[in-house]
């Protein structure tokens, strides 16, 4: 057998040495490039999350109270003044969803990536998915609500939303 010179072998501990410079300083690169689009993926997600959850919640909780007022107008037990309260209510409800529907399709269809909107007796609230809105952009929402919703501009409250 052969032995090696001690000069070959300085030059393979040094090629080797090296070599692993190099694969740290990839992964380094690598895992912070991978870092940085996990923040941004994750920031997406949160958001889309945000607006998923919420619509489902509503959702549920709207069920909830239809079904409410379809137990109080079933029951054998319930006056006709509930029944017909509770009808009314129902039918409230209802056109309030379609009407916030409506509204956040519009909204959507002028451009921006998505909409909530939730209204009461006291306010309307929006929900944007955008970092900030423009001065038009908001002037263009409040036009869609005012007009939908039949309110006054000072019972809308726009919330940009990531």
């Amino acid at each position: 057998m052969k032995t090696m010179s001690k000069k070959k072998k300085i030059i393979i501990l040094s090629v080797m040495i090296a070599l692993l410079l190099i694969t740290g300083y990839v992964n380094v690169a690598l895992n912070s490039s991978i870092s940085a689009n996990a923040n941004s993926v994750e920031t997406s997600a949160t958001s889309a999350n945000f607006y998923t959850t919420f619509r489902a919640e509503r959702e549920n909780t709207r069920a909830q109270e239809i079904q409410f007022y379809d137990s109080i107008l079933t029951s054998a037990s319930a006056s006709a003044e509930a029944k017909v309260e509770a009808e009314n209510n129902k039918l409230a409800l209802i056109k309030q969803i379609e009407k916030e529907l409506v509204t956040e399709g519009i909204i959507r269809g002028k451009g921006f990536a998505d909409a909530i909107v939730t209204s009461s007796s006291a306010n309307v609230n929006v929900f944007i998915k955008s970092e900030e809105l423009t001065e038009l952009e908001v002037a263009q929402i409040a036009s869609v609500v005012m007009t939908q919703l039949n309110v006054e501009l000072d019972k809308i409250i726009i919330i940009p939303s990531v």
